[in-house]
């Protein structure tokens, strides 16, 4: 089977569900990669993961191209989709162009996602007809937290669902290959996944999107905070990571580790 592309991401609506997660390094990476998932996002959630900021605000380009260049070498069949930060797309079309080409060139992504509805429409169109497939991102938006007033599912009020539906079909017009649908009711996700004809990937939006994405490290049980309510867990790493780390010093500490089997 060929490599996922955008274009074979697009062509995948009706056909089966996605699975997409994120990544940030090259060892994870390789090893969503194996197994058989589609799409690898380097989201801009690295800013809360991996740098230990309290938002995705705070990340810069170059820190993006430096992990998603990592992504990039590890990944053999998976679209690697780079997440355009925070201003590094808002302040024209070419700002986003020049930025969007950098991640395709230098980091090796096959795409970019950026984010917000009808206003980034031109910035989209641009990209799209340079040659730079765009990953489009409604609902709760992340880098918008400000203006949004924290992380809220979005789409509840009759204005709003009537927006995020016109959203949706706008930038279905500009290009986008496939849709990220955050935080929306369920009810108002599969509405949206019916109008436009390609795929929606659900992150805390229901069961009837064309795709799931979870952030890999809530799925691993990496935090030991409380998870939205989308997600699952499948693993508790973080407490085995505690485990293991206080077992290695307690040996340490008692010289039973590094043992004659450990030593040349």
């Amino acid at each position: 089977m060929s490599a996922w592309t955008a274009s074979r991401i697009r062509a995948s609506k009706g056909k089966g569900k996605l699975a997409c997660l994120t990544a940030y390094d090259f060892a994870t990476a390789r090893q969503i990669d194996e197994a058989g998932i589609e799409l690898i996002l380097v989201g801009d959630s690295l800013a809360m993961t991996v740098l230990g900021y309290e938002n995705t605000l705070p990340v810069t380009m170059e820190q993006m191209l430096h992990h998603t260049a990592a992504v990039a070498r590890a990944v053999k069949n998976a679209l690697v989709v780079a997440d355009m930060p925070f201003m590094s797309y808002q302040v024209s079309p070419e700002q986003a162009l020049a930025n969007a080409g950098r991640f395709l060139k230098e980091a090796g992504a096959g795409a970019v996602k950026i984010e917000g509805g009808a206003l980034r429409a031109p910035t989209i169109r641009a990209l799209v007809d340079n040659g730079i497939p765009v990953l489009g991102h409604i609902g709760l938006t992340p880098q918008s937290l400000r203006e949004l007033g924290g992380y809220r599912v979005q789409g509840r009020k009759p204005e709003q669902a009537e927006q995020l539906l016109g959203d949706a079909q706008t930038l279905e017009r500009a290009g986008v290959f496939a849709l990220v649908l955050e935080c929306v009711p369920a009810a108002l996700a599969q509405e949206l996944t019916a109008i436009v004809s390609v795929p929606t990937i659900g992150i805390g939006a229901g069961p009837a999107c064309d795709g799931q994405i979870l952030v890999t490290h809530d799925l691993l049980g990496l935090y030991t905070a409380v998870a939205p309510k989308f997600v699952k867990r499948y693993a508790e790493l973080g407490s085995q990571m505690s485990r293991a780390f206080a077992a290695y010093k307690r040996e340490v500490e008692e010289g039973v580790f590094p043992g004659p089997e450990h030593a040349y």
